[in-house]
């Protein structure tokens, strides 16, 4: 008689989160060992970013980036870290000023521990009970925010603004299709007509719509740029010209995008007249709000999204103005039943039956399977901040772009371009009437150029500053995203100190260079 043996492997017990006495041991002792880490690092970061560059910073991770057969301890393994805190960018300091990056909340770094730990998946309601039932909960309030009717609305976290455009834009071509030809693209594929489709939007709107047309097989050609008028917002004329050419033409706009808070000027476009033009002519409107989206909770500045409860859907960002760690988004749309568009029912996870019996598997109304409990994240920092709170903090950083705003147009060592909107800015350097060095460029605007250009290079290099750069036309211009609720009128005065100086000595080099390059030629001439 033949008698299986019973293969027994190592002790796991200490290495993963349960009731043992080893595991509570393990648990603790690392999470002391990254909150040291975490202190150390924050109580000895004075500047935002370390200076280092792409090349040494590569050279020093793949020197330390072994991966033993056998293991090491945790702490070893913590030492090994050091580089990547060292080398982080510093999104609390309030320096840090690039992009839409914000410092988050304390309540939702705590969050993120226990959304670690309980890793429950979003998909099904047996893998995530009370975590299903705490984002519905959330995004019935997040409906209401937005003026929406919530015994018809529903929505769904989601990675960011990327996945959130993308699905308006789904649900957008997919509506239109079955309610004008009778067409079910989720199981035919796209009608014969759809090269005939258009998506409107600013030429200042994020890239993702160009994405987003391309990804759902429309290409980026089927998205009509609106021109924008003085404050950077989508222009009604041209929006009114763009939409009779298409009437003309036979092309078919289903869908306009209204971007509330553009990422170079913060502009919010005019969603309630675009609303009238969509209601009108069956257009879905789709409202990316990813970045403005947190005006709702301030009584000072929520008017300047008036209409947004017309729209179709909604794109809202939690790790912008709402000071959640990255990532953290939700996206809603105004009647729940477009959800029905693109379900599917598999019976291992979420079967037809859970739906006839009641039972929430939010993968219903997801493009994503497997996804984290983020909803924690807002629920915790809003159950300590309060609703008021946090439009403070949202207030305050507007308060600070104002201040920045008027100092730079007040400063003729810059070119101003807009009254922010929201807290974004978007400026120019002034190359400081070097007569001999513009001789020397053919044009002076490439001088400019050149200088605006190497701005941020040369202050995060220095460890100065992180600042961002863009284009507004043919001008390289400089960007200052202040969502830091820590910002000062002082630190605000001193970043634009460091702008000017690190302007200024860059024209000096590039004079230095040009003397160079007259020299040499003068040798060789000799």
């Amino acid at each position: 008689m033949h008698t299986e043996q019973t293969v027994i492997p190592g002790n796991w017990t200490s290495r993963f989160l349960n009731g043992a006495p080893e595991s509570q041991e393990q648990l603790e002792a690392g999470v002391q060992l990254a909150l040291q880490k975490l202190s150390d690092h924050f109580t000895s970061v004075d500047q935002p970013y370390s200076g280092a560059t792409v090349s040494q910073l590569r050279e020093q991770i793949r020197a330390e980036s072994s991966f033993p057969v056998h293991g090491r301890s945790l702490e070893e393994a913590m030492k090994l870290i050091e580089p990547l805190l060292q080398h982080a960018v510093a999104v609390h300091h309030p320096k840090c000023a690039a992009h839409l990056h914000c410092p988050p909340l304390i309540p939702a770094i705590a969050a993120e521990l226990l959304v670690g730990a309980t890793n429950q998946s979003m998909d099904s309601w047996d893998q995530s009970p009370a975590a299903t039932l705490l984002e519905q909960e959330l995004v019935q309030w997040l409906c209401a925010l937005f003026a929406y009717d919530c015994s018809v609305a529903d929505g769904v976290f989601t990675s960011g603004g990327t996945q959130s455009n993308l699905m308006g834009l789904l649900y957008a071509r997919d509506a239109f299709t079955a309610r004008h030809w009778n067409w079910n693209v989720h199981q035919q594929g796209l009608h014969p007509d759809s090269h005939q489709l258009r998506i409107l939007c600013s030429h200042t709107a994020h890239f993702t719509v160009r994405q987003s047309a391309s990804l759902l097989g429309l290409g980026e050609a089927a998205v009509i740029p609106i021109q924008t008028d003085h404050t950077y917002r989508m222009c009604m004329n041209d929006l009114d010209l763009k939409l009779e050419e298409m009437a003309r033409s036979g092309a078919i706009p289903f869908a306009i995008v209204a971007t509330a808070g553009t990422t170079d000027f913060g502009a919010i476009d005019p969603i309630e007249e675009i609303a009238r033009r969509t209601q009108n002519r069956g257009i879905w409107l789709h409202v990316d709000a990813a970045y403005g989206g947190a005006l709702m909770l301030s009584e000072k500045h929520r008017h300047r999204l008036q209409g947004v409860e017309a729209a179709d859907s909604i794109t809202v960002d939690f790790h912008k103005l709402f000071y959640q760690p990255i990532s953290c988004g939700a996206f809603l749309m105004k009647d729940r039943q477009h959800f029905r568009l693109n379900q599917i029912h598999a019976d291992y996870l979420n079967p037809v039956e859970d739906e006839w019996s009641g039972i929430p598997n939010l993968v219903n109304k997801s493009l994503q399977t497997t996804r984290r409990f983020d909803a924690l994240k807002l629920y915790l920092s809003l159950q300590v901040t309060g609703t008021s709170g946090m439009a403070e903090m949202i207030e305050h950083t507007m308060d600070m772009a104002g201040v920045a705003a008027r100092e730079v147009e007040a400063d003729p060592v810059f070119e101003w371009l807009h009254t922010p909107a929201l807290n974004a800015l978007t400026f120019r350097y002034r190359c400081q009437g070097n007569a001999r060095l513009a001789r020397e460029v053919s044009v002076s605007n490439e001088l400019e150029n050149a200088v605006n250009h190497q701005i941020p290079e040369r202050l995060i290099h220095q460890g100065v500053a992180v600042i961002a750069q863009t284009k507004v036309g043919q001008k390289a211009c400089l960007k200052l995203t202040l969502l830091n609720p820590l910002l000062t009128r002082q630190d605000v005065l001193e970043l634009l100190d460091a702008i000017k100086s690190a302007g200024w000595n860059l024209e000096q080099q590039l004079e230095r260079d040009i003397d160079s390059i007259h020299k040499r030629e003068w040798i060789n001439h000799s």
